[in-house]
């Protein structure tokens, strides 16, 4: 394969996820900090100026509260699901004689395709990932991907093995920019972190320093960039396509109702209206067509 030019980043760091959480987990443990597992929220309930968590056992009053859940689980007041995807992405492990080589890489074409080394068993390989849609996207094939994958990276080294294989989903923004910050303006001391668009370890940490912040009412330089207040939308063929491509799925009905109720939707186009008192999100097809989401998640009944 021949690369006609790229654009370097000089020292850059690689580390070990692992050992980057397990150093983490040790320090919240020197500072006395409880951490719990299995402990699963399904609801979040606003109690005078505290909230309670309600896990399938447990309800924790807390006057905090982080949503911190890759996807939010709370759907109202934020109706976030109206404004993110989930995008699955495809991966598999490599091994080869030839020599491998140095740094990570990402390609500036479509399908994106990234590349980077790591050590399995004292020896190095090669992760190559790529091939993302929208979950759910009926038209995608998984195996396909996958053989895309290692029919890519066999044009750069040619005697390869693969080791394993795996897929992986990531939370993306209309606008492609990370949610951080406030929940909703109706729930105050509420924060979320999501919408990380595959860069997970880095924007955590982001995350995690603007929520503190606030948290403490210190002014932080970048709240503003990652703000998750979604009002409003500017992206709005974006927010079209994200509803187009829920048409598939159980979430949408039709709405018989009047062509004018919509009449600044235009067509092939999507936005969030007021229709009999309840805010929808609303999609109307190049036909004219009109979808929209229901009001209510279908697995939390919410």
């Amino acid at each position: 394969m021949i690369f006609c030019g790229a654009i370097k980043f000089k020292n850059q760091a690689k580390f070990h996820p692992l050992k980057y959480l397990v150093s983490i987990l040790n320090y919240l443990e020197n500072k006395n900090c409880k951490l719990y597992e299995d402990s699963k929220v399904i609801d979040v309930k606003k109690n005078s100026n505290s909230y309670n968590v309600i896990t399938e056992e447990h309800i924790i009053n807390a006057k905090y509260v982080v949503i911190a859940t890759h996807y939010p689980i709370i759907n109202f007041p934020g109706f976030h699901f109206l404004k993110m995807y989930q995008d699955r992405s495809y991966i598999i492990a490599v091994e080869t004689k030839e020599k491998l080589f140095d740094g990570m890489y990402i390609s500036n074409e479509s399908p994106e395709i990234s590349l980077r080394t790591a050590k399995f068993n004292n020896k190095d390989i090669l992760l190559v990932a790529g091939g993302d849609h929208k979950t759910g996207d009926k038209s995608a094939n998984v195996e396909s991907a996958y053989i895309d994958l290692e029919n890519y990276i066999k044009t750069i080294y040619k005697d390869i093995r693969v080791l394993y294989k795996w897929c992986t989903e990531d939370a993306i923004t209309l606008n492609k920019i990370p949610y951080i910050g406030e929940f909703s303006k109706l729930m105050p001391n509420v924060f979320m972190a999501t919408g990380f668009k595959k860069w997970g370890m880095t924007t955590s940490h982001i995350s995690a320093q603007i929520i503190s912040d606030k948290i403490q009412g210190i002014p932080n330089e970048y709240e503003n960039i990652f703000s998750a207040k979604l009002e409003p939308i500017n992206n709005k063929e974006e927010l079209g396509n994200n509803l187009k491509q829920t048409v598939k799925s159980l979430i949408l009905s039709r709405f018989n109702v009047p062509d004018e109720e919509f009449e600044d939707i235009e067509n092939n186009g999507g936005g969030i209206v007021l229709y009999k008192g309840v805010k929808v999100g609303v999609y109307k097809s190049e036909f004219g067509e009109i979808f929209s989401v229901k009001p209510y998640c279908g697995h939390l009944r919410v």
